[in-house]
Order: C-alpha cells, then sequence, then structure tokens
C-alpha cells in the first residue's frame, strides 16, 4: 500500500503509517475534528531506499491524485517515522514539517525532504541517546489540508514540569502553533486544575476556548489512555482542530494506586541506597522481602505479607519509595520527619516544609503508627538501642570484634539447597534467605554498634561548639580503622602497585576486553582472583540482585586498576594518602581536645572520649552491608540457575530474563506459565529508566515531583549550594560519570555523580574530591570521602547537569559549596 487516507488510518497500522499519522487516524476515529489529509507510507520509503532514491512514476501519480482530492491547495507536509510519537520516544521536532506547501511538485519535493529528516544530525543523535537503532526506524510522510489558525498552541493534559496528572497547561499564541513548538516566540501560559485558570502572557484565549480545550484534553487522554501532548488550532471562525496528539514521555511513573485516600506522599529511598538507577523487577521484589524482615527484626507492628512486603513500600519506576503521608499529616510526627529527612538533603527537607504548609496535608491528631508498635519499641527496641550503646561506648575493641565475628559468621551461614536442586525449592531458599540474616542478633551485633558510632561522631559538633566550627570536628573522622570498604579498596591499589610491570596491557587495553580476556585465562596472573574471591561479590548498586557481581563481570574493577596505574606521583599513592589523613585525623583530635580544656575542660574531656570511640568503632559503618553482599550474591546465584532450567524448558530465552520477573511471577514461570511478552515489556521499562536523568525524591500520589513547586535556588557566579559531606577545599577538573563501569578518572580529578555506593568507592582512591546530587551525610560516599581525606558535596541538585567533564570547580566540604569556574 503507497498511499492511505488518514480516516482509514489507526494504531495498529504504525509499521506501515508511523506514529503520527497512527495518532491522527485514532484521533478521527474517536470523532475529533482533524485536518483531512493522507499518508505516503513506509513501503514507499523503503522502496526508494532499496532503488534509486526517488519516487516512482506510479506513485508519484497515486500522490498527486491524493493531493487533489485534498483540493489541490497549501498542505502540511509532516514526517511520520516508525519511532515517532511512541509511549517511550516522542521524537519531538526530530524530523522536519513543511508548511503551506502548494502545488504537486511542491509536494512531492516535500515528502523527499521529509525522508532526507530522518538521517539530520539531531534525529540520528535522538535514537542513539533514547537507545532506538537506525535500522529499525522507517519513515511515512503525512499530507494534511493547511488550517488558516488564529490562534494556535499546545495542550499537555499532565503538568510536564512538576508531572502531576491533576492539572493541564496550556501554551498558545496567535498564528500557526509551529511558532509555539519551535519555541521562537513566548506564548500565553495557563494552567487547568480544576480552579480558574491561572494565566501568564497577554490573554489570546478566552474562557469558553479553555474550557473546549480542557474537554478535548480529558477526551482524548481517555481514549489514548495516557496523558498526551496535542497540538491544535483555532481558526478564524473559531473552530478548533486537532493537530497531533502523541504520549507525554517524560513523565516519570505515577506510584500505584493502593486504595488509600488520596492525596498520598511517597518518599524516595534512594537518598539512602545511594542508588540512582533503577532495580531491576526481581531486585525490587528481592527488596521487599528484606524490608519485611527489616522490619521484624525492628519489632514494627502491622500484618504485611512477607514477599510482597508492607504495603506502604511501592515501586514506581523501578524506586523504592514509602508512603509517609501519615506522618506527613500527624501533628507530632510531621516536624521530626522533615528534621530527619533533613540529612538526605535540603531540597528533600524544603520540599517536606512546603506540603507542611499544603491545606490537603493539615495536621491531625493522634498517632501515627499503631498503639502495639509504639509498646514493642518502648519496651524492646529501645532498651537494646541503649544497652548496645553503652555497650560499644564502654567496650569498643571487644563489641568491634563481636562484629566481625558475627558478620563472619553470617558468610558461613548461607547454605544454598543442596544439589540436585529443583526450581522451586532454590525459589524457597531465595524467600526466606534474609531470615538468616535481618534478626535480633543482627541489630544487637551490629546495627548498635553502627548507631553508638553515629552517636559519638555528632555529639561533639554540639559539645565543641564555639571552640571549632564543625568542619574542624569532622576531620577526626579521616583515615578511619576498621572500615572493610576501605580495605578492599587499599587491597586492590595494592593489587594494582604489584602489576606495574603489565601497565602498558592495562592501561591501554579497554576494560571490557581485559575482562574478556580474563575470563577467558588469556590475561597475566596479577593475583586477581584472590581479589575476587573475597570481594567478587560486590558491585555498585549491588542491593539489586539483578546487577551482575564484579566476579561475574570485572570490567569496572580492570577499570578502577587502570586508573591506579595512572598514578604517577607518589605523594598521591592511595595508601600514603589513607595514612597521612588518618594521622592528621589524630593530630587534630588531641589538638582539639587541649584547645577546649581550656576553656571548658568537662567539655573537652568528654568530646575526646567520644571522638576516640568514633575512630575506634565508626569503621564498623559498612560492614553490615558487607556482610548482607554474600547473601545478595548467592540469592542471585540460585534466581540464574532457576533462569538457566526455565530457558532450557522454553519459558525464557536467557538465563538473566528472570532479572525482570518478581518472585511470585517467578513462582508462576517455574510451573510453565509463559513471561516472555512480560520479560520483554520490563526490559524496555527498564532501559527507560535507565536513561531517566532526573528522579523525584518527593512524590504525590497525582505524580507531583515537589521539588519542582520550590523556587529556584539563589545561584550567582556559578556557584552550586549542597550539603557539607567531608571538610577540606580542592579545585580541579570535573569527571562527571554516571556508571562506575569502565569508567576513566584521572588523579586529582573531582568525581561528580548522580549518587554513590561502595561499588563506586575504589574511584575515590585518586579522585580529587566528590560532588554528588543524592545522599546524606552518613551514607556510603561521604562516610568514604571522610575516610580517604577527600573534600565531598553532597545533595547538589542536578550537579551532573550543571557541571560538565573537564570544566575547573572549586568544592569547599566545610560549607557545601561548589563554584564552577
Amino acid at each position: 500500500m503507497n498511499v492511505v487516507d488518514l480516516a482509514r488510518v489507526d494504531s495498529s497500522m504504525i509499521e506501515l503509517v508511523g506514529g503520527k499519522a497512527a495518532g491522527l487516524g485514532e484521533l478521527i476515529g474517536a470523532g475529533e475534528r482533524v485536518p483531512g489529509g493522507f499518508c505516503v507510507t513506509t513501503e514507499v520509503h523503503d522502496a526508494a531506499v532499496r532503488g534509486t532514491g526517488g519516487i516512482g512514476p506510479g506513485v508519484r501519480a497515486e500522490i498527486i491524485a491524493a493531493y487533489e482530492r485534498l483540493g489541490a491547495g497549501a498542505v502540511a507536509v509532516r514526517s511520520s517515522a516508525t519511532a515517532e510519537d511512541l509511549p517511550d520516544a516522542g521524537s519531538a521536532g526530530q524530523q522536519d514539517t513543511f508548511l503551506e506547501v502548494r502545488g504537486a511538485a511542491e509536494v512531492i519535493a516535500a515528502v523527499r525532504r521529509c525522508w532526507d529528516s530522518l538521517w539530520s544530525e539531531r534525529a540520528v543523535a535522538y535514537r542513539e541517546a533514547n537507545g532506538i537503532s537506525h535500522e529499525s526506524v522507517r519513515m511515512a510522510v503525512v499530507v494534511q489540508r493547511m488550517v488558516d489558525p488564529r490562534v494556535a498552541g499546545v495542550l499537555f493534559t499532565a503538568d510536564p514540569v512538576t508531572g502531576s496528572r491533576s492539572r493541564m497547561t496550556v501554551d498558545a499564541a496567535p498564528g500557526p502553533g509551529t511558532a509555539v513548538v519551535g519555541g521562537t516566540v513566548v506564548p500565553d501560559h495557563y494552567v487547568l486544575d480544576g480552579r480558574a485558570p491561572a494565566m501568564s502572557g497577554g490573554g489570546c484565549l478566552d474562557a469558553a476556548h479553555l474550557e473546549e480545550l480542557r474537554a478535548a484534553g480529558l477526551r482524548i487522554q481517555r481514549h489514548f489512555g495516557a496523558p498526551q501532548d496535542i497540538e491544535w488550532a483555532i481558526d478564524s471562525g473559531g473552530t478548533l482542530w486537532m493537530l497531533q496528539s502523541r504520549p507525554v514521555t517524560a513523565l516519570f511513573p505515577l506510584p500505584p494506586d493502593t486504595g488509600r485516600p488520596k492525596p498520598r506522599v511517597y518518599l524516595n529511598f534512594r537518598p539512602a541506597q545511594g542508588m540512582h538507577r533503577p532495580f531491576t523487577p526481581m531486585g525490587m521484589s528481592v527488596m521487599k522481602t528484606a524490608v519485611a524482615r527489616w522490619w521484624e527484626a525492628f519489632g514494627i507492628g502491622g500484618a504485611f505479607d512477607p514477599v510482597d512486603g508492607p504495603e506502604g513500600i511501592v515501586d514506581v519506576g523501578g524506586r523504592m519509595f514509602g508512603d509517609a503521608t501519615r506522618y506527613v499529616r500527624n501533628l507530632a510526627a510531621r516536624r521530626c520527619l522533615v528534621t530527619v529527612m533533613r540529612i538526605e538533603g535540603p531540597q528533600v527537607a524544603a520540599a517536606l516544609e512546603l506540603l507542611l504548609r499544603d491545606p490537603r496535608f493539615r495536621p491531625r491528631l493522634g498517632l501515627p503508627f499503631r498503639p502495639r508498635t509504639a509498646a514493642a519499641f518502648t519496651t524492646r527496641l529501645l532498651p537494646s538501642l541503649i544497652a548496645g550503646t553503652t555497650r560499644t561506648l564502654a567496650r569498643p575493641d571487644a563489641v568491634r570484634a563481636r562484629a566481625f565475628g558475627t558478620a563472619e559468621r553470617i558468610r558461613r551461614s548461607v547454605r544454598p539447597p543442596a544439589e540436585p536442586a529443583t526450581a522451586a525449592e532454590r525459589l524457597h531458599f531465595v524467600m526466606q534467605a534474609h531470615a538468616l540474616f535481618l534478626n535480633r542478633t543482627t541489630v544487637r551485633e551490629l546495627i548498635w554498634p553502627v548507631y553508638a558510632g553515629v552517636i559519638a561522631a555528632d555529639l561533639p559538633v554540639l559539645l565543641l561548639r564555639g571552640v571549632a566550627p564543625e568542619g574542624e570536628v569532622r576531620t577526626v573522622l579521616h583515615g578511619m580503622p576498621h572500615n572493610v570498604t576501605t580495605e578492599m579498596d587499599l587491597e586492590l591499589w595494592r593489587l594494582a602497585a604489584g602489576a606495574r610491570r603489565h601497565r602498558d596491557l592495562l592501561v591501554n587495553t579497554p576494560p571490557a576486553e581485559l575482562a574478556a580476556r580474563y575470563r577467558r585465562g588469556g590475561l597475566p596472573d596479577i593475583g586477581l582472583g584472590d581479589f575476587l574471591a573475597r570481594y567478587g561479590q560486590r558491585a555498585a548498586a549491588e542491593v539489586d540482585v539483578g546487577r551482575p557481581r564484579w566476579g561475574e563481570d570485572p570490567e569496572p574493577v580492570f577499570a578502577v586498576i587502570a586508573n591506579y596505574l595512572r598514578v604517577t606521583d607518589p605523594a598521591q599513592a592511595p595508601d600514603r594518602r589513607f595514612a597521612a589523613s588518618a594521622r592528621a585525623a589524630e593530630a587534630t583530635l588531641e589538638e582539639l581536645v587541649r584547645r577546649a580544656r581550656r576553656r571548658r575542660p568537662v567539655r573537652a574531656h568528654l568530646a575526646g572520649f567520644l571522638l576516640r570511640r568514633a575512630r575506634a568503632v565508626g569503621g564498623l559503618r559498612e560492614l553490615p552491608k558487607f556482610a548482607w553482599t554474600h547473601l545478595l550474591h548467592e540469592v542471585r546465584r540460585q534466581l540464574l540457575l532457576v533462569g538457566s532450567e526455565m530457558a532450557g524448558r522454553g519459558l525464557l530465552d536467557s538465563a538473566d530474563d528472570i532479572m525482570f520477573l518478581t518472585l511470585r511471577e517467578a513462582q508462576a514461570a517455574v510451573v510453565g506459565t509463559g513471561m516472555k511478552e512480560t520479560v520483554a515489556a520490563r526490559r524496555a521499562d527498564y532501559r527507560r529508566e535507565v536513561r531517566r536523568r532526573h528522579v523525584p525524591d518527593v512524590l504525590l500520589s497525582d505524580g507531583t515531583d515537589v521539588e519542582t513547586l520550590l523556587p529556584a535556588p539563589a545561584s550567582r557566579d556559578g556557584t552550586l549550594v549542597g550539603m557539607p559531606g567531608a571538610a577540606g577545599t580542592v579545585t580541579g577538573p570535573a569527571r562527571v560519570i554516571s556508571d562506575p563501569a569502565g569508567a576513566r578518572l584521572e588523579p586529582g580529578e573531582i568525581l561528580v555523580a548522580p549518587s554513590t555506593d561502595p561499588g563506586w568507592t575504589p574511584l575515590f582512591m585518586t579522585a580529587g574530591g566528590l560532588v554528588t546530587e543524592a545522599g546524606g551525610p552518613n551514607s556510603h560516599g561521604p562516610t568514604v570521602a571522610r575516610e580517604y581525606g577527600i573534600p565531598a558535596v553532597i545533595g547538589v541538585p542536578h550537579a551532573t547537569r550543571w557541571i560538565r567533564t573537564g570544566r575547573r570547580i572549586t568544592l569547599d566540604g566545610a560549607t557545601g559549596i561548589v563554584r564552577v569556574h
């Protein structure tokens, strides 16, 4: 089929007519007013590509006949690629449109120019950025009768800036809508949210037109089943025409409807996890079982499923969010919530402050939790916390030794099902695995010592107020001993130092190639096998069992080894820097105590006691997670064995397809339920979410990203403001990295990242400083940065967007300020 009337088109014909034509056909079928037109199909373009690139006489005659049926007047000739106006990629403005085209010869020429625009620089770059294969894209062309617009513009049925599905936005300007879409005019802007329209601009639309647009938007959104980006025009007679409708592609997904009263407030666990990328579906499912066990270990009451987890923990876009509505609405808890969340970043706290002023969340009396939960905390958890803290401060060396012993016992206690095991037995192990780790013994032996270390580090800041600034007090936490993550990084440095005779090979060969050669046994022995035997269960985003571990894919390890081998200044060697940082911290501790003793001897004695305890047990901060990674590694191994068995039976295409199912779905698949289509859809969703640059930290049930409602932060002279993470000042070139796998970081460069977890920390050893968009002072990134003695600023909104690789920046870790030169 070469030419087809738009009235005969629907969404099932997208491979023939492309996204734009399919959307227009659906609008016509739904009864909306659309200018008449036709589509030159992808088959014509395919034939032209295979042939001479021209339009054959027969096709040319069909196009001219269709044009004449439209009246042979002015038309719009518009691209309609198969990767255009799709739910995942709108391709807005990536291919060309030509208006006021007159005459058959000009129409034919405009069709060819639309084809050519498929390979424009911007269209190619857009497809590459969105993971769209060039070979998979086909091009159709829409020809439509022109509307002579008095006013035209764009209607979004959801707010594209805030994400709110509760309000629409309209941009309008006199004349054709291309000026609005192309951004060449400042349009009138209207917000429609059920109240009187809010407007900025000259007011080229009246209330009747706005109501007509709102009603049309509701109809079209209902027809397509998703928020829409609609181009429209009103002609000189006042008639409204629909020119295009495509999904709004950039919206963050809505929280699932749990049946609870709305609106609701959800908080992202990302800052605490130090993880920007999404969970795989299986990673999220396993994490929910962990949360259920965690709540049990802490004595939190309430009925919840041990596999699906507590009802208030939800998956939104592959990120874990918690329903905080009852705390926001509670008179006693709301201020405490803001104080607690302040450690996750100033933007999060400011967003919560904004919600406290929202009348929809006015406070209520009563408790935000069940009385039974409060009783359990008071009678069981609180005494245990007090006893554990007291024991840690009184006998830090014994408590530390016991903590390491507990971690080793946990590692040895991870016992998978005996072989040969069935898939059902392996899944049963996975579902029950966290009972081995998340229990009261873990809380007593591993968690309370960590809390005691945090208390011992924080109280001296108050005790020494007026004697020393907070940044100086925090330097006592540099070069912290007994940290398993630090020890891992230093061991990798020693491995790299011992491999210098192979420097050319390890520095000049791409890490991915080195990893492949290592797996084939084609590299010299540099001791990597011993390192991976101890740390091969680790990885970036390691709390997600869907992510490969270093033992499976050592590419990130080879990238770090190459970075270490680029260090040529002996003074910058990580082991020397760490040792110097530790000596400076000890010296600062003694100096602070001497200085305080002259004015406040009692406080000086107490501060010195606490700071020494902080150095004795503060390094335990990473131990619970290190112990957990052994369990997660075995859980992943068992899941891959299940996936391999299912792939062998033809139920999945590959073993790691199981990572795109939930535990419940894996159980169903084991008994024969087909899941290949589900896996394919989930993989596509996951790839889209991996590309997402911004993820809300405070989200409403209608999709509103609350941080977008905050006033823009004042910025002078390229200054960005975050939170102090690790004291110190440094100036150097920035290196923006979104994934540590294969990342190159030159010695002294300042690492700028969305967030970090222990899988990133080997990069810290040669970094000049650290800037992250997410995280709190006690999250993994700044904790390890302090121990390495490198300055860190955390919680800098959009740091990876405003800072470019190679740009010189200065960061002050004591004030939380980053200056971009």
